[in-house]
């Protein structure tokens, strides 16, 4: 006698509310206990009506029959049930694996995949050549278990350090405390990373349209020698948060970064401390502010001797450039403006500067400079042996107090003015084209006056002095 449709119809609406909502024992278990009220025909019966296999439906009666305890909570299936992993099928699997990755100081001088890239898919075929077989999602798998992880190098190892390297930052951080609670100004200075001008890709990613990419050059080595370049110098308040930034473009020189101080001083320092008497700077050890500089120094004397500031001068030691206030409190914001922006001209990259700004209240101005800086001069002999300086063993310190001395600024507007390309010809052709004979005179001569010896001879580096 066969099961009645109005029981099957029952059934149907059952398992249609309640199987969506257990999980594979319960449903088993579900289906096992109906077979068993229908009796004689019930296995099939329920299959078909569930459309699951009747072996199913026969292993959830023999469990009901065996009286077998419900399992923890969150299991479904016995313990030791599945396939076994290939740890446990092959035993020498994972010192096989832990041999092949061992770091090369304490692992096999021999072994096959020292000079090679340590993927998951080489160290799978390496076993498989072993004799283990394991795919590399089971590499990956036996290594996180083992402790190990992707990993790349850590920039731990300075080097031999400079024996008063400490002495040098407490020495650094008195001063700007100092400075800071007589109100006078204390600044970070630094040159940030020179940007070539055009359409070259930049880091970062910004919300644009999708499929609508900004469109720029494959490669920036397609854009030639000539290619216009900004070279932005920072002087960052330590004090009152705020930065300046001197976009130039012609070359990172000590004159260039002095003038980017001076600059600053007019228009933004002087505003802020109008009674102030000293001016700290800090500064790394190397680049246009280098304290093995003499033009650094000499226009820094001139700087004190138009300002009336006695400037202090503090050098971080060498390798310590990161620590200089300007690279994380200032830098790493503009970089973060423009990102995903290409810089496509002066204009560009001074309003997007100039646009930087954050929560912690940081406000920026930028201005473009013009002005041709020169590389290669050299102060004459003796002409730095009236700086008031101090220093001492451990300070790289140096102080400038205000004497009269005369100054070689950058070459000015109508008589020196670099002046931009606008067409084909090459900047420093254009430059030539915009001068005359007695401006270029002029210009030789000044370049050959005041302190300065006349240029080295060779070709320029591109942070030459």
């Amino acid at each position: 006698m066969g099961i009645p449709a109005g029981v099957r119809d029952q059934l149907s609406m059952r398992f249609e509310v309640l199987l969506p909502h257990l999980n594979e024992r319960q449903r088993r278990l579900l289906l096992g206990a109906e077979a068993r009220l229908l009796g004689h025909g019930g296995v099939r019966a329920v299959a078909e009506v569930a459309g699951v296999s009747e072996t199913t439906v026969r292993a959830g009666v023999f469990e009901l029959e065996a009286g077998e305890a419900p399992f923890p909570e969150g299991q479904v299936r016995r313990s030791g049930g599945g396939r076994k992993s290939a740890a446990e099928l092959d035993r020498d699997l994972v010192p096989a694996l832990l041999a092949l990755v061992e770091p090369d100081e304490r692992g096999d001088p021999e072994s096959p995949l020292r000079w090679t890239t340590k993927s998951l898919r080489h160290l799978a075929g390496e076993l498989g050549r072993e004799g283990h077989r394991a795919s590399a999602p089971t590499v990956g798998r036996l290594l996180r278990d083992n402790g190990f992880s992707l990993q790349g190098n850590a920039k731990v190892l300075e080097g031999e350090q400079h024996p008063d390297r400490d002495a040098q930052f407490r020495y650094i951080s008195q001063q700007a405390t100092n400075h800071q609670a007589a109100g006078e100004p204390v600044i970070s200075v630094d040159t940030k990373k020179r940007e070539q001008l055009g359409r070259l890709p930049m880091g970062g990613r910004e919300w644009r349209p999708k499929g609508e990419p900004v469109a720029v050059e494959d490669h920036s080595f397609f854009t030639g020698p000539d290619v216009e370049q900004a070279i932005p110098y920072g002087i960052y308040d330590i004090t009152r948060n705020t930065g300046w930034m001197n976009v130039g473009v012609d070359h990172d020189t000590s004159v260039f970064a002095v003038e980017s101080i001076r600059r600053w001083w007019k228009l933004r320092g002087s505003q802020d401390y109008p009674q102030a008497s000293r001016l700290l700077i800090t500064a790394d050890a190397g680049g246009s502010n280098s304290y093995r500089y003499r033009v650094w120094k000499s226009e820094l004397a001139a700087l004190a001797a138009e300002t009336g500031l006695a400037i202090t001068v503090c050098h971080f030691p060498p390798g310590t450039s990161k620590w200089n206030k300007i690279e994380h409190r200032l830098f790493s914001h503009i970089t973060l403006n423009w990102r995903g922006r290409p810089l496509t001209s002066h204009e560009v990259v001074v309003q997007t500067i100039a646009a930087t700004q954050t929560r912690g209240g940081l406000r920026v101005q930028a201005a473009l400079d013009l002005s041709d800086y020169p590389t290669g001069v050299a102060v004459q002999q003796g002409a730095d042996g009236g700086l008031a300086a101090g220093t001492a063993r451990h300070t790289r310190r140096l102080e400038l107090h205000p004497a009269p001395l005369p100054r070689l600024g950058p070459r000015r507007r109508g008589t020196c003015q670099r002046i931009l390309r606008r067409g084909p010809a090459p900047p420093g052709r254009a430059r030539q084209a915009g001068r005359s004979a007695a401006d270029r005179h002029d210009c030789r001569a000044a370049g050959a006056s005041g302190r300065y010896a006349r240029p080295r001879p060779g070709r320029a580096g591109p942070a030459a002095v």
